[in-house]
């Protein structure tokens, strides 16, 4: 069940999100069993058994999330010949880690507090997105000391991140420009 909390649009939203991300599953684990010869779908399923129980198990399906390491393998192996590519898929999922825990965080300090002003996760998740661009617009800020101490954690986090952005470009450009120079000396 959703937190009664949470706006009715922000629920249906979930909901949505929920069982289409179970839909998807559910035909990903049926195409690969008809890929399977006919003979050997039961000794597939059986040794693919945490799909089929993902599937099945309704309480089992935030183990899901699991699945993202293994995008963030193939991304790894792809990204892997560049340090501008694997610190780009690094700098990206500590980015959205970040804001996401930082989201939950904050709202967890301040939903409640006296004169807060972020109360709803989407408030939460705006402010995260704005404090770890280092944009800060001011709209949503924290009123209680856990939620700035948040927000200082957020802010030197989102300062590294555009700082290994920056150097991940530079990186690359004069790895272009070295490369450039290299190739009309011959």
């Amino acid at each position: 069940m959703l937190d009664p909390r949470m706006d009715n649009d922000l629920q249906a939203f979930f909901t949505v999100v929920t069982w289409t991300v179970w839909v998807a599953f559910a035909a990903d684990l049926a195409i690969r069993l008809a890929l399977v010869p006919r003979g050997h779908r039961a000794e597939y399923a059986i040794r693919h058994w945490y799909d089929v129980a993902l599937v099945v198990v309704p309480m089992l399906r935030p183990l899901r999330m699991l699945r993202l390491l293994a995008l963030v393998r193939i991304l790894d192996r792809s990204a892997a010949n560049s340090l501008a590519g694997r610190v780009l898929v690094y700098v990206s999922g500590a980015a959205a880690v970040s804001v996401g825990l930082g989201a939950l965080a904050v709202l967890d300090a301040e939903q409640d507090a006296t004169g807060a002003n972020i109360t709803t996760f989407g408030d939460a998740v705006w402010w995260a997105c704005t404090t770890v661009t280092t944009v800060g617009y001011g709209d949503h800020f924290p009123v209680t000391l856990e939620g700035r101490v948040v927000a200082v954690v957020l802010m030197v986090v989102g300062i590294g991140l555009v700082g290994a952005v920056t150097a991940s470009v530079a990186t690359w450009l004069i790895g272009r420009a070295q490369a450039e120079r290299e190739s009309s000396l011959d």
